[in-house]
């Protein structure tokens, strides 16, 4: 596996953005994640964007990292936000979520934050064993879907 950093707005990662937006349609019935996210949003220092290739150079696997702060969304000073963490059906249960959730960890410990925090939901038990599996524990409710019954959140220190 070959894990690179790209632009939000890369082909790739719009490819791999579909895939998971067509995902959380089939689990959750409505039009997919509509928090708002920009391109800008990931690029360094302030975020990162990754995405993992095969041998065929064919991109299997995404996540980033965006920086966030005291908000009225429920965000902290220092928080880095986990977004779009997929990796594509086929290549599910080959520990990709688990390499690039490490390597997000990293550049965001590296940039100063001092907190990942993450959004899920209820019919994600395989982003809850993660994250769960990975240190993260429950945390006050933040973002976009803060107000909702199927939204969990979870927070780790760096």
């Amino acid at each position: 596996m070959n894990i690179r950093r790209v632009r939000f707005d890369h082909p790739d990662a719009l490819k791999l953005n579909d895939e998971v937006q067509a995902e959380y349609h089939v689990r959750y019935g409505d039009g997919g994640d509509a928090t708002v996210l920009d391109a800008a949003d990931f690029d360094p220092p302030r975020g990162a964007y990754l995405i993992a290739y095969d041998a065929q150079d064919r991109p299997v696997a995404s996540g980033g990292w965006r920086s966030q702060d005291r908000n009225e969304e429920g965000n902290e000073d220092g928080d880095a936000e986990l977004k779009r963490m997929f990796v594509i059906e086929e290549m599910r249960g080959r520990g990709l979520a688990r390499r690039i959730l490490a390597a997000l960890e990293e550049d965001a410990r590296m940039a100063g934050r001092v907190r990942m925090v993450l959004e899920t939901g209820t019919k994600q038990p395989e982003a809850i064993a993660l994250y769960t599996s990975s240190g993260y524990t429950p945390c006050t409710k933040f973002g976009y879907y803060r107000h909702h019954e199927e939204s969990l959140c979870y927070a780790k220190r760096l």
